[in-house]
């Protein structure tokens, strides 16, 4: 279960899998798309900004949506994405994007964008489903820029989380996954498309990521798979078999 097609699901999976099937013959697998961007992660957006600002309230609020980060572009658009249809219909003031790592802006400086363009109130919007360190690390962020704008509202607002519409997206990817035509966006992938500054990621290998808890993980917590074979990354407008 990811939000974004970045290094995990581009890279890291595929190369797994294809790791895998090396070292299991005869192993098949079926490979499917990531959960967002999907009109259900919007609502459970839109609910969680819900309890941290009334309806009523939400002209004069800006929301700052904060995503992980990742050094493929095309996964960062894609949050500018999300921020814009969360945007759409929402009567918002405004949504900006931001993120923790890897790339910008990140979140004091979305704050202070967010302020410059007129915000008296934001609401800091994790886009992630579950608890962990970078989503702790949003909060201490926006709380600690909070404290040095004491004349901006700055709310934070929950975690997507578990709930019965992220089950159904779920079951949806799966079913999909097995019966379904998964088509995913090639126009931009940094694999294939010679993107300004990444020009010497087009056609890289892939190799898996690199995980201490694997049983046949040979060196202990700092070695690098730079010996296991690489293969090349599949096609994402097919399922990987």
């Amino acid at each position: 279960m990811t939000l974004v097609a970045a290094g995990h699901s581009k890279g890291d999976i595929p190369g797994a899998l294809a790791r895998e099937r090396t070292r299991h013959p005869g192993l098949d697998y079926t490979y499917g798309r990531p959960l967002g961007p999907h009109p259900t992660l919007l609502a459970a957006l839109d609910e969680r900004i819900g309890t941290v600002c009334p309806r009523r309230d939400r002209a004069d609020t800006t929301v700052l949506l904060v995503s992980r980060g990742s050094t493929d572009p095309d996964a960062n658009a894609e949050i500018a994405k999300v921020a814009r249809l969360l945007w759409e219909g929402r009567g918002f003031a405004g949504v900006e994007p931001a993120f923790i790592s890897l790339a910008d802006p990140g979140v004091p400086a979305g704050l202070e964008r967010c302020r410059r363009l007129g915000a008296s109130r934001i609401v800091v919007a994790p886009y992630f489903l579950f608890a962990g360190v970078l989503p702790d690390r949003v909060v201490a962020q926006a709380r600690g820029w909070a404290a040095e704008h004491r004349g901006v509202d700055v709310r934070c607002a929950g975690l997507l989380g578990d709930s019965d519409g992220l089950v159904d997206l779920v079951l949806e990817r799966f079913g999909e996954a097995l019966d379904g035509d998964i088509r995913m966006n090639c126009d931009t992938c940094l694999y294939r498309v010679a993107l300004p500054g990444f020009a010497h990621r087009v056609g890289a290998a892939q190799t898996p990521h690199d995980h201490p808890d694997d049983p046949t993980h040979p060196h202990g917590r700092h070695h690098h798979l730079d010996g296991h074979p690489h293969h090349s990354h599949p096609h994402h407008g097919e399922p990987a078999h």
